[in-house]
């Protein structure tokens, strides 16, 4: 329900430093519908404000909504502020506190005497006011210094959003630079992209091209040098890139053609502003050269870390197997005892080596030989992973409380920082990361930057699987630096060395496939056929495991579009996994429809509601009347409304990136040569290693050979393993 609300802001429940606020605002007038309900009432609102105070009265412009925790809110849009008319409202507003040195008396007193004109005397002609008996030179000067504080204040709002930005973004740069807001737009509106998060390259430089810059402004090719770096690092996953690259993109990012010159003196000018680094031919945003350097720097140092002692290692580690019922083979020996004596440790494995069984081992083993107790390790160890579909099951495994590394560090979204950084340090004495191989260089440095350098790190992950959507491959190249102690685990034990599941993995890890076995045995089935009938032979193992949970069942596809798609696929699927019931109410988002009983993915972290990227849950009910879908993920409930519908899809079918730090009984595989550019080895080794018990691949043995074959998307270009060698500092 659109409209206004006008009255007076009474408190702030909630603010940040970007103007944020969550408050309650006394309602006297408004259009809104059953407008008697709200008149004379306060309400709870939301929305960005330059400056609220309890004096002046404001109109407040947007719409109910129905929060999924706290209720009804008022979420505000844009606002204005109500000038003071009456003589009473403006005696109030000069006595309110704003104004030092005028109490209620000298407000009566300068009200009575200049009238309706009070507040433009006051703005233009402030000489005036020493005329009225008892009003000082400097009551007089505070009053219109404060006055143009005041209103310019507000102008300058008015003018950005003049300019095409939002009310919120208005506001969050105003209460970035507040007197100075104007300057900065006039010498660089560029310079907002560095220092603020909400700005992007694309919405400044719609906004700058609006307001008439020249299209050839070397602060706009330096902020686009910029975008363009971020854009292909993000894209490709590398560290750095060379000039040329960078300048085959102004083009199509500026819309014009500019002169070598021109780009080079940019360039320079950026190495000098330490926006970009240059190292040989290499160009480093300086953000990614930094990350780098911070994790090459500090496994330097643990390598001159000395053992630890413990004489009775292997005797402990016999009471471990007698413990958890297990023969561990030597090389898990190996990782067992390693983690306890050595301060630094990559474990690496491929499926069915028993990553998690050795996790299970090296925090019994800790918690043996510290004679800690629970209390203890939640305190002194953190169990930390990528996702948090990989978080929960490394502490299901385990018994020990998991994270996510961006909950540990206190990841803020507002402004992408995290609390726990080089300043404010990590308390903890372990840490132990899990499928380490999906870390981005940033988030890794990040992390160091958190912790201790006498914190004891283990690191645990399959180098072969998909590298970081983020830039960089941080588990590839400490590993491959060959300077840093690794225990390679290599003996199957998951399933046995009887897998046929566990053989076409490490046929695609060894470049190479078998044909012959397929088929042979229950695990593993191969379903030749074309890519039209991919589909249909999709539906009629989904109809056969119909009844099997949905953590159990998992259709998992390269791409999005196309028959065979994960969105034409979750289309089909729907009808026989959830079909249509006069019982289960419905709802269409957008083009799709959802279901109570629906089964549905995650697609952001909501980390106020315990809710991460991966996560799969059930729809539980849908309400029509407020629009909202409550979300079961494992016993919590997380509601809905239509502001955050798009965070959550369909999920019988998924892509392979999303199923990564998951595991499945059974998996299914569309693979067809339409498939083409998402066909690559590390892709297709991922998606086969996310089950456990029974795999389908269906489609076209040729593109399977094709993926296999295909290694030009695991090549990053970085320079975190030549830091390592060439012990860089």
């Amino acid at each position: 329900m659109k409209g206004y609300i006008k009255g007076q802001f009474r408190k702030s429940i909630f603010s940040t430093d970007n103007g944020y606020i969550i408050g309650i605002f006394k309602v006297i007038d408004t259009d809104l519908e059953d407008a008697e309900i709200y008149i004379n009432r306060t309400i709870t609102f939301t929305g960005y404000f330059h400056e609220l105070n309890e004096i002046d009265t404001y109109r407040l412009f947007g719409s109910l909504v129905e929060h999924p925790k706290y209720g009804e809110q008022f979420q505000v849009d844009n606002y204005e502020r109500c000038i003071p008319e009456t003589k009473d409202s403006m005696v109030e507003f000069l006595s309110s506190g704003l104004f030092k040195g005028i109490g209620e008396a000298k407000a009566k007193k300068i009200v009575s005497t200049l009238g309706k004109d009070t507040f433009n005397v006051i703005l233009n002609n402030p000489s005036n006011l020493v005329l009225i008996p008892t009003i000082t030179e400097k009551n007089a000067k505070s009053l219109h210094d404060k006055l143009v504080e005041y209103e310019s204040s507000y102008e300058t709002i008015i003018y950005l959003s003049k300019l095409g930005f939002s009310t919120k973004d208005s506001m969050i740069i105003y209460n970035k630079y507040k007197a100075n807001t104007l300057e900065v737009i006039d010498n660089n509106i560029y310079a907002l992209i560095d220092d603020i998060y909400e700005m992007t390259f694309k919405k400044i430089d719609l906004i700058a091209i609006k307001s008439n810059i020249d299209k050839d402004n070397s602060n706009r090719i330096k902020a686009s040098i910029i975008y363009i770096m971020n854009e292909l690092s993000n894209t490709y996953g590398h560290s750095y890139f060379y000039k040329e690259e960078i300048y085959s993109y102004i083009f199509r990012v500026l819309g014009i053609n500019i002169s070598e010159d021109l780009y080079n003196k940019c360039l320079e000018s950026l190495e000098i502003d330490l926006k970009i680094i240059r190292k040989d031919d290499k160009y480093y945003l300086f953000n990614m050269y930094e990350s780098e350097k911070i994790i090459s720097e500090r496994f330097l140092l643990l390598t001159h870390e000395k053992d630890k002692r413990c004489s009775d290692i292997d005797e402990r580690v016999s009471i471990l197997e007698d413990h958890f019922g297990i023969k561990y083979n030597e090389l898990q020996k190996e990782a067992i005892k390693k983690s306890y004596l050595k301060q630094f440790l990559i474990i690496t494995g491929g499926p069915g080596t028993g990553k998690t069984t050795i996790i299970k081992a090296i925090l019994e083993l800790y918690r043996n030989i510290n004679n800690y107790s629970n209390r203890d390790m939640i305190e002194k160890v953190a169990l930390l992973a990528p996702t948090g579909r990989a978080a929960k099951r490394m502490s299901e495994a385990t018994l020990h409380p998991g994270s996510t590394i961006h909950r540990f560090l206190k990841w803020n979204k507002e402004n992408d920082t995290f609390q726990i950084n080089e300043y404010n340090k990590s308390n903890v004495e372990f840490v132990l990361i899990d499928e380490a191989s999906m870390i981005d260089s940033y988030l890794f440095s990040n992390l160091l930057k958190g912790l201790s350098i006498h914190t004891k790190i283990i690191i645990v992950g399959d180098y072969n699987q998909l590298p970081s959507v983020g830039p960089g491959q941080v588990l590839s190249d400490l590993i491959n630096s060959n300077i840093l102690e690794v225990v390679y685990l290599k003996e199957l034990y998951r399933q046995g060395y009887d897998s046929n599941i566990l053989s076409l993995a490490y046929d695609i890890h060894n470049d190479s496939l078998n044909k012959s076995i397929f088929n042979v045995s229950e695990d593993l089935t191969f379903i030749e056929c074309n890519s039209d009938e991919v589909i249909n032979n999709i539906e009629d193992i989904a109809s056969t495991y119909k009844d099997l949970s949905y953590k159990d069942f998992q259709i998992l596809a390269p791409m999005y579009k196309t028959i065979n798609g994960i969105d034409n696929i979750n289309n089909r699927l729907q009808e026989i996994f959830n079909k249509k019931n006069s019982s289960k109410k419905e709802l269409l988002v957008g083009e799709i429809i959802y279901r109570e009983g629906d089964k549905v993915i995650q697609l952001n972290n909501m980390p106020d509601d315990n809710v991460y990227n991966g996560d799969i849950g059930i729809i539980k009910k849908i309400s029509i009347k407020p629009k909202e879908i409550h979300i079961d993920f494992d016993g919590n409930i997380v509601k809905y409304t239509p502001s955050n519908f798009n965070k959550f899809k369909l999920a019988y079918a998924i892509s392979i990136h999303k199923s990564q730090g998951s595991e499945f009984d059974v998996v299914v595989i569309p693979i067809v040569s339409n498939f083409r550019k998402m066909l690559y080895k590390k892709l297709i080794y991922t998606g086969v290693t996310r089950s456990k018990k029974k795999l389908y691949l269906i489609g076209e043995y040729s593109a399977l050979q094709i993926a296999v074959k295909n290694t030009s998307n695991d090549i990053r270009r970085t320079t975190l393993k030549d830091f390592l060698i060439n012990r860089i500092k």
